[in-house]
């Protein structure tokens, strides 16, 4: 499978392309970025480590003749966030950096199987104008959504309880921003629900989360920009496209009613194959995880009108 990365010349691109180099299930990875060199000295700096990673295609442009034939594109790029500034204030600079993109990508050929997942930001708010852009179906443009999210939840967590990341299970669903829901009642470790775990309380739990909703912009202060996290949680998501492995996956998709959610771009959890979002799945939730989710998607919807609005 090809999988073209915009914005591939920027942090969360590069480490994205990095992250599926060491994967080693896609075949291709084409770098896309108006930074021409930028893009060619990341693809070069990947390749230099074929020979301990994967046998892959590494290609680097500045405009998008290498997206030709793709069978996944990734859009990364976007202006970023500063620290103090909510994803969804992102949506005044960005929907025109995003739209011109989406122009671009109706004049490329991509492949019929083509699907798009997006990750600029704010990502619901676009993956939904990317589905109504009509490049591909429906099912076949998903956002990031809270997989990342997810993924920080997870290891916070894991941190705090001392127990190896890959054994705790839990949910943010919702928006990828302020209104972000955590799914406490089917959070566990190994099965255990997490409520039964010694040094469990509403308090630790209250603030595990808040320290998950602002790492972005903590990560961001310390360093200048999130990017590995991101880029392995981008990996999750391509292999299970380039694999058709149905895996579930919070990945911000087009609602239809699930939870009585409709006519938005969020994320529940959702089987992802090569058809992109195969199927989304009604989690089962408490009636004020469920009142959230609803509020998450009013929230969402407020600001597409905005957008539509040019407000």
């Amino acid at each position: 499978m090809k999988v073209s990365i915009i914005g591939g010349g920027g942090r969360v691109g590069s480490d994205a392309a990095f992250a599926l180099q060491l994967g080693g299930i896609v075949k291709e990875i084409a770098l896309v970025d108006m930074n021409a060199d930028m893009a060619a000295g990341e693809a070069l700096d990947i390749r230099h480590g074929s020979h301990y990673t994967s046998s892959q295609v590494i290609t680097s442009s500045g405009d998008y003749s290498a997206v030709e034939g793709s069978n996944c594109v990734v859009v990364t790029a976007g202006l970023r966030r500063k620290p103090d500034e909510s994803r969804l204030e992102l949506i005044n600079r960005n929907v025109g950096l995003f739209n011109s993109i989406l122009d671009s990508l109706k004049s490329t050929k991509l492949a019929d199987d083509a699907t798009i997942v997006v990750v600029s930001n704010p990502v619901d708010i676009l993956t939904h104008i990317a589905i109504e852009s009509g490049i591909t179906s429906p099912s076949r443009t998903i956002g990031l959504g809270t997989v990342l999210d997810t993924c920080r939840f997870c290891s916070l967590l894991a941190d705090h309880f001392r127990v190896p990341a890959k054994d705790v299970n839990a949910l943010i669903l919702g928006e990828h921003g302020d209104s972000m829901v955590p799914i406490w009642s089917s959070a566990n470790l190994g099965g255990a629900p997490l409520a039964s775990i010694p040094g469990f309380s509403q308090e630790v739990a209250q603030g595990i989360f808040d320290f998950t909703k602002k790492s972005g912009a903590e990560v961001i202060r310390l360093k200048g920009g999130a990017g590995r996290a991101v880029g392995v949680s981008i990996k999750e998501v391509v292999e299970a496209i380039a694999l058709d492995s149905g895996r579930v996956l919070p990945v911000s998709a087009l609602q239809t009613g699930k939870l009585g959610i409709s006519d938005i771009s969020l994320s529940l959890p959702t089987r992802v194959g090569r058809n992109g979002a195969n199927e989304i799945l009604a989690p089962g939730v408490t009636d004020s995880e469920r009142d959230a989710l609803q509020a998450s998607a009013a929230a969402l919807k407020e600001v597409l009108g905005q957008v539509k609005a040019g407000v």
